[in-house]
């Protein structure tokens, strides 16, 4: 069989793999032999009839980082990879967590806290709802432990491991070989979590997670769902992980939910949650900072949902946050995510249009991709011209897309213009399409407006940063109803998350509870920070770092007035003053001001908690280069496409022949290899000297 692609691969680089007919209810065929120079695959089998042109589908058994780096390094499947350095940002968690498709486990707790999890905050998410249906917890099964800790750590009743011995053999009996273990007060003494955690590891559990090493606070409830988040999604996490480290043979390292880099052999499941899109907050910042842009909101639309993220000089910290329901008290990046992506599925429910929060996912895909696919997003985009057929790496069928439109029994729509470019002949409702994105842009406005303007940031002081697969297609619509009058999209806007893994840096967090009042004396407090920087410090030069590339990078104290349980982030500024009472004092009423939009009143203030954050130094930041002289860019065609309520003839720019100084005005297109660029009218665009596309609006355009 003859293939054609885009892409080049070795010979033997597809051996093995199977092959499927996307229109054919048909057996898959096995690749015997695979010769890349001239796009052969020999196969096991043939369907009967088969002709020249139909869409199959190749999968392979391997992970997909193992399948990027054998096209990189040219090499086939049968022979092993050369060793290298390979970094990776991985959704396995997140998804495996949104598909409740973790392990079997058991939650171990002290005796009495049985309910603990299923009670929660007694937060109702949806106030007004009256059948309240709660999801199912994680765990199958709870065992009560009989002991008791004091709340200064010391035993109130001991306990023997010997007594779990029936409850952990019952459990193995019946399949359950993963475990949390929280137990209360155990962030003051571990001494019992430990005992517990070493009980059943030699019982035969294959993993157990603890809370009092996953997250030392004291509150008893994000402590526990941390630790049975862990336990969850550990055993797919890891195997994962052992599976890429074990084919690379070198040194990887995977992207944390705070947005650093951590060896796969130290890597906890726990703070993988935001691992994919942090990558994307660390490329855009490193994108903003090419332009000289310091304030930036990165905007991330890929294929199932969006992110959105504040940047101002560093990252915004969030060290308690919630994921697909559940509580995980670790460090992440401030990322507000909304379920509108390129797959979101379009449809009619009788009364109104709707867009998502289901997606079509990869498989069947979008309607174009041909696999019977429904409606999404990125038909829509198609159908209305913004999208060029010819420039995805896969078949599209535009009018399959066309027919997903039909099939929502839309009214008939009123004669419009010739269709662009490769869509379909059927009728078109243009409204119906248009209604779509709007709905989808209001979504992910939405989205902004959480992590900017309900936290006290106007987004008009900020850039926005648009990346993703399908973040160019939808930037420069949101920037306007957020009011932001300048997008950037940086050079690989597509593929941003891996150029932020790129930039990454080793980074390492160390954190302790204090409970403390201010006033008890700054050297303290300047001593245990010190301690901190040593612990954070230290655990990056395990990762193989030598100990003159390693920086603090940000001391942050968390302060609360006594009797309140909501803590400030104040930041630490080097180096350490000497009264550091003193300026924790005034820097904390000057936020609490901030914030509440009053002066606080005379109170007592208490340290809640220090965290210190160690990592490599960065790269060089790249120079920032003289623009050149400006001028008018040169389409290189022209494609018609649907804009404001009406068919345009908009020129068609390919990226890779825009040069620094070029500039046009929208409505225009521009056509990268791993996204498009949709710039819609009333924008100026201008390319900047290292590539990136910066976006202005300006109405009179």
């Amino acid at each position: 069989m003859r293939y054609q692609a885009s892409w080049e691969v070795p010979d033997g680089f597809a051996t093995g793999a199977t092959v499927h007919w996307l229109d054919r209810d048909e057996k898959a065929a096995r690749v015997v032999c695979c010769r890349g120079g001239d796009s052969v695959l020999e196969l096991d089998r043939l369907p009967v009839g088969i002709v020249a042109g139909e869409a199959v589908e190749i999968r392979f058994d391997e992970e997909a980082p193992v399948l990027a780096a054998r096209l990189v390094t040219s090499t086939p499947a049968e022979q092993a990879l050369p060793p290298m350095s390979l970094r990776l940002g991985t959704t396995l968690g997140t998804n495996a967590l949104l598909e409740r498709r973790g392990a079997r486990m058991a939650f171990f707790v002290t005796r009495g806290f049985a309910d603990l999890l299923k009670i929660g905050t007694q937060q109702r998410q949806d106030l007004f709802a009256l059948d309240v249906r709660r999801p199912p917890p994680l765990f199958e099964e709870v065992v009560e432990v009989g002991e008791r800790l004091a709340a200064d750590g010391s035993v109130l009743k001991a306990f023997d491991v010997e007594e779990l011995a029936d409850e952990s053999a019952r459990l193995l009996a019946s399949g359950i070989d993963v475990a949390a273990v929280a137990l209360l007060h155990s962030y003051r003494n571990p001494t019992h979590e430990d005992a517990v955690a070493d009980f059943l590891r030699r019982s035969g559990f294959r993993h157990v997670s603890c809370s009092a090493s996953l997250a030392p606070l004291v509150k008893i409830l994000p402590r526990a769902e941390t630790a049975v988040v862990d336990a969850y999604l550990a055993p797919s996490v890891d195997s994962y992980l052992r599976r890429v480290a074990g084919a690379v043979g070198g040194s990887l390292h995977v992207m944390t939910s705070a947005g650093g880099l951590v060896r796969a052999s130290g890597y906890r499941a726990k703070d993988s949650l935001l691992s994919g899109p942090a990558g994307g907050v660390v490329g855009a910042a490193r994108g903003g900072r090419e332009v000289g842009r310091s304030r930036l909101i990165a905007f991330d639309m890929g294929g199932t949902s969006t992110d959105a993220s504040r940047y101002d000089g560093d990252f915004e910290y969030a060290f308690e946050h919630r994921v697909a329901g559940a509580t995980v008290a670790a460090p992440a990046l401030a990322i507000e995510t909304v379920a509108a992506g390129g797959g979101s599925i379009c449809r009619l429910d009788g009364r109104q249009a709707k867009v998502g929060p289901e997606s079509a996912g990869a498989d069947p895909g979008p309607a174009c991709y041909g696999a019977g696919g429904p409606l999404t997003l990125t038909d829509v985009n198609l159908l209305l011209g913004r999208l060029d057929p010819r420039r995805f790496h896969i078949p599209i069928i535009p009018e399959a897309a066309a027919e997903a439109l039909a099939a929502l029994g839309s009214p008939p729509p009123q004669p419009s213009p010739p269709r662009g470019e490769g869509v379909a002949s059927l009728p078109l409702d243009e409204a119906l399409l248009e209604g779509f994105l709007q709905i989808a842009n209001e979504r992910m406005a939405e989205a902004v407006r959480r992590i900017s303007v309900r936290r006290g940031y106007d987004p008009r002081d900020y850039s926005l940063v648009a990346f993703g697969g399908a973040g160019g297609q939808h930037a420069t619509a949101v920037a306007r109803l957020l009011g932001i009058g300048e997008v950037l999209a940086p050079r690989d806007a597509g593929i941003l998350s891996a150029v932020g893994l790129g930039a990454a840096v080793v980074e390492r967090f160390a954190q302790r509870q204090v409970l403390r009042p201010l006033d008890k004396g700054s050297g303290r407090v300047a001593a245990e920070l010190d301690e901190l920087a040593a612990e954070a410090v230290a655990a990056v030069v395990a990762e193989g770092v030598d100990r003159g590339d390693v920086e603090i990078r940000r001391r942050i104290a968390f302060l609360r007035f006594s009797g309140q349980e909501t803590a400030l982030e104040i930041e630490l500024e080097e180096p350490l003053a000497e009264d550091i009472s003193a300026i924790l004092a005034v820097s904390f009423e000057r936020a609490y001001s901030d914030l509440y939009g009053y002066r606080p009143p005379p109170r007592a203030i208490e340290v809640e908690s220090l965290r210190v954050v160690a990592s490599s130094r960065p790269e060089a930041e790249p120079t920032m280069v003289t623009e050149p002289s400006s001028r008018a860019a040169v389409a290189g065609s022209s494609r018609r496409a649907w804009f404001v309520g009406q068919w345009r003839q908009v020129p068609v720019f390919d990226g890779a022949e825009l040069r620094a100084g070029d500039h046009f005005k929208g409505p225009a297109l521009v056509l990268e290899n791993t996204s498009t660029l949709v710039v819609e009218p009333g924008w100026k665009a201008r390319i900047a000297a290292g590539g990136t596309v910066v976006m202005r609006w300006n109405q009179e355009s």
